[in-house]
């Protein structure tokens, strides 16, 4: 007898669920159908700022796999501008919209994955929805975003976020010629970061001519005839604005869970095991509208990224096909860029070890990206935070140029294994003059923090 799978959301996690079952299962007893509500499906939001940069040649360079390859090849009933609106876990049905026709329909379920991603911060202040101010959470938003820069030419802009988006479209919109200015409610940007390191982003962020209003909020957006024209700010302060993008993060898009019954935890995330199951029975979950479990702070978190995405949807359609598999959690592991220069974390923060309970030393060290001699080396720094009296490797973080941020995937692996500084510091690296100094930097902070360590015991 055919069993039938239902996919709410056409992107990375849910698309990825489809295709591993559908690897395991024929068509004959597993029938496919996935909804996605926008215009696009699979394909890399997280090359977005990108595209508006002019680095990616156009949006169907984005665009992993065609609908159609899902059809014809995967046999999966891809079906674009169809959202579901409500889901009954009882009757197992699922209540879809399609954006063009206007019609309404139901459609049943024997197994069901919820992808429905993450819902971007919007303010709910005057002048939000004029024309010029835009969200960037899809790849329509994107297209929007260009037609108004190619028709338009604005030459002044407002990014307001300082988070990982905000700093990426900061750079798209600086390439493209515009005045760039970044309003951020903390007093850094990439408050996934300690102070210390923030301020070095911020440093960077005006050296390539960015004006940061830091320690602010956006009060208005000020518009003429409908158009953006400026923005204000908590301080008084008036920003000539021609275009404005939000960069303001977001939340799981948990919505459509909550008023079905199926439990999130206290990030809003839909709540899973380790095979992406929900607590409801039949019922799986993956991507950006879950809670995961962080590795190194022992507490739920709610992250989006597209590798987490594709990871967990992977592990659910692996075990919806008859296989096994689980998602271990994640250590928070992050990279990102403003022009040169280059920006990496992974674990916790000092300020976030300190809330998780811990008992920490820290270490900051500046050294080079490549042997001093040797051109094209830069400066970098790398900061080290450890529990005190175990040595356990907490977190990392890096700022630097070229061949900087993608140590910390080395730092990753060492706290996915749990590893210490003092074990740290005798890896077994790789060296040469164009790659990095005889003491790489890695290796200078964790040598630098197990003597910070010692000298506690």
């Amino acid at each position: 007898m055919t069993e039938r799978l239902v996919v709410i959301g056409g992107d990375a996690a849910g698309l990825a669920a489809a295709s591993q079952a559908r690897k395991r299962r024929e068509p004959a007893e597993l029938e496919i159908v996935a909804f996605e509500q926008g215009e696009y499906a699979s394909y890399s939001a997280c090359g977005i700022p990108y595209l508006i940069a002019g680095d990616v040649a156009g949006p169907a360079a984005l665009i992993a796999r065609a609908p159609e390859v899902f059809r014809q090849k995967q046999a999966i009933d891809l079906r674009l501008r169809s959202q579901v609106v409500s889901v009954d876990t009882t009757a197992r049905t699922v209540r879809v919209h399609d954006w063009a026709s206007g019609a309404d329909y139901t459609e049943p379920y024997d197994q069901l994955v919820i992808a429905t991603g993450a819902v971007p911060a919007r303010p709910p202040l005057p002048g939000a929805d004029a024309a010029g101010v835009h969200g960037i959470q899809t790849l329509t938003d994107a297209m929007e975003l260009l037609r108004r820069l190619e028709a338009e030419k604005p030459s002044t802009a407002v990014v307001v976020g300082g988070g990982y988006i905000g700093l990426e479209m900061a750079e798209a919109l600086l390439r493209r010629g515009m005045s760039v200015a970044l309003v951020e409610a903390g007093t850094q940007p990439m408050r996934t970061l300690d102070p210390d390191m923030g301020a070095l982003v911020a440093k960077a962020l005006r050296s390539v001519g960015v004006e940061l209003h830091l320690g602010v909020r956006v009060s208005e957006f000020v518009t003429s005839e409908g158009h953006i024209s400026a923005v204000r700010t908590t301080d008084g302060s008036l920003i000539d604005a021609k275009l404005v993008v939000l960069g303001l993060g977001n939340r799981p898009n948990s919505a459509l869970a909550v008023a079905a019954g199926i439990p999130v935890g206290p990030t809003g995330g839909i709540r899973t095991d380790r095979q992406m199951r929900t607590l409801v029975d039949r019922v799986w979950a993956a991507g950006d509208v879950v809670e995961t479990f962080h590795l190194v702070s022992d507490r739920p978190v709610a992250i989006a990224l597209g590798t987490h995405a594709n990871k967990q949807g992977r592990v659910a359609g692996i075990n919806i096909g008859g296989g096994y598999a689980t998602f271990p959690g994640v250590v928070g592991t992050a990279v990102s860029k403003i022009c040169e220069h280059e920006i990496a974390r992974t674990g916790l923060t000092e300020v976030e070890a300190l809330s998780a309970g811990f008992a920490v030393e820290s270490v900051v060290v500046e050294s080079t990206t490549r042997a001093g001699y040797y051109p094209g080396a830069t400066l970098m720094k790398t900061k080290l935070i450890a529990e005190r009296r175990s040595g356990r490797l907490l977190g990392a973080q890096i700022i630097g140029e070229e061949g900087a941020a993608k140590r910390i995937d080395g730092l990753a692996i060492a706290l996915w294994n749990q590893m210490t500084v003092s074990d740290m510091a005798g890896l077994d690296l790789s060296y040469a003059p164009p790659f990095a100094p005889v003491w790489d930097p890695v290796l200078i902070a964790a040598r630098k923090a197990a003597e910070r360590i010692e000298e506690f015991a």
